[in-house]
């Protein structure tokens, strides 16, 4: 059994309380991470705000990276002093995973971001003698150590730079995967990605890499559109000063986009995102809103081939995706850097704060 310090949500709305908990011994699957630095999310401010039903007390965190401490007597994908990247788990077993689409397992939505627990019902975190909420995608990683799934786990070089490459197991993987996963843009494609934060931005990162010639980025924040010019998007769109489907219409000739990624969440810019694609178009569905929302479409509007699909996680295969996120991101091809400021571990709650005001964009917090 290991203690380690833990920022932990006892209710929901409550905010990060940093305090002691006990982590288990890593089971045959499992290995204990010693953590280095963490993404922050707005899932997890979602979760810890009671968006979603994860059993509270509990430790989230997501988008993790750091060095193995000890494995389990099955794991055979990484060692002790091992440096990594965490992301999603998944069972390896039902038709998605074998198919190479995890982020659709069977079992993802338990496994991930409600069971709060393995799936045998335990929690591999416990706080005087209790067990709290944990197995939170596989990791719960806002603490300084964490008993991680070895299907959560990317190993990398030693020398690879983790404060920096700690967001791409979610946010930054959710926004490439969006491009190249679904979209595949075709030399000349056009590209609306509503909303510059770090999922979009990163969206826009990953266009600037394949033939797409337009690539339009709409938000309300006039420096996040400033930074998305910098980024490389061909034209931004201000949604406080013009109509978005207007605009959209004044920069296609009228004709549309081929590819939205929508990201904001929200379900008036779905609709109208969705209203701004081309014929034979497709919008990807990145941003969540509270479960039940809904978006009234015209069907007759859809007929002409245009597709709405939902995304998760990019629908990457990590072992495969990430590795790659993590070449581009050295040599300086995914500036992801330009979205990130860096947080002491203590600071969590600045950081929460930052990241729901609009401050920050992409927090990470260092161990």
């Amino acid at each position: 059994m290991t203690t380690t310090t833990a920022a932990v949500v006892e209710s929901p709305g409550s905010g990060f309380t940093l305090g002691e908990v006990e982590l288990e011994s890593p089971r045959d699957d499992e290995v204990l991470v010693q953590m280095s630095a963490a993404g922050l999310c707005h899932t997890d401010l979602g979760v810890a705000h009671g968006a979603l039903p994860f059993p509270l007390p509990g430790v989230l965190g997501h988008e993790g990276s750091g060095i193995v401490v000890d494995v389990g007597a099955a794991v055979t994908s990484v060692q002790p002093g091992d440096q990594v990247l965490l992301s999603f788990t998944s069972c390896a077993e039902c038709g998605a995973c074998r198919d190479g689409h995890p982020a659709y397992c069977d079992s993802w939505l338990t496994a991930n971001l409600i069971g709060g627990q393995r799936s045998d019902g335990t929690s591999p975190i416990t706080r005087e003698g209790k067990a709290i909420g944990g197995h939170f995608f596989g990791q719960s990683s806002f603490a300084r150590h964490a008993i991680v799934d070895e299907r959560s786990i990317v190993k990398v070089d030693r020398d690879a730079p983790l404060d920096l490459l700690a967001p791409l197991g979610c946010g930054v993987m959710t926004g490439v995967g969006a491009i190249w996963n679904v979209l595949e843009p075709r030399p000349g494609s056009s590209i609306l990605i509503t909303g510059a934060g770090a999922v979009g931005l990163s969206a826009l990162m990953a266009a600037r890499l394949t033939p797409a010639t337009t690539i339009l980025v709409a938000d309300r924040a006039p420096a996040r559109l400033e930074l998305a010019t910098e980024l490389g998007a061909t034209d931004v769109i201000d949604t406080t000063r013009v109509d978005l489907n207007e605009a959209v219409a004044d920069l296609t000739g009228g004709r549309g986009v081929d590819g939205v990624v929508e990201s904001t969440g929200n379900v008036d810019v779905l609709r109208m995102s969705v209203l701004a694609l081309a014929a034979r178009g497709t919008a990807v569905v990145v941003g969540a809103p509270a479960f039940g929302s809904e978006v009234p479409i015209d069907v007759n509007f859809m007929i002409p081939g245009r597709t709405v699909t939902g995304l998760t996680l990019g629908d990457a295969e990590t072992r495969s995706l990430i590795p790659t996120l993590v070449e581009l991101v050295t040599t300086g091809r995914l500036p992801i850097g330009r979205l990130i400021t860096h947080y002491a571990f203590d600071d969590i709650t600045q950081a929460a704060a930052d990241m729901a005001s609009g401050v920050t964009i992409k927090p990470v917090l260092r161990f």
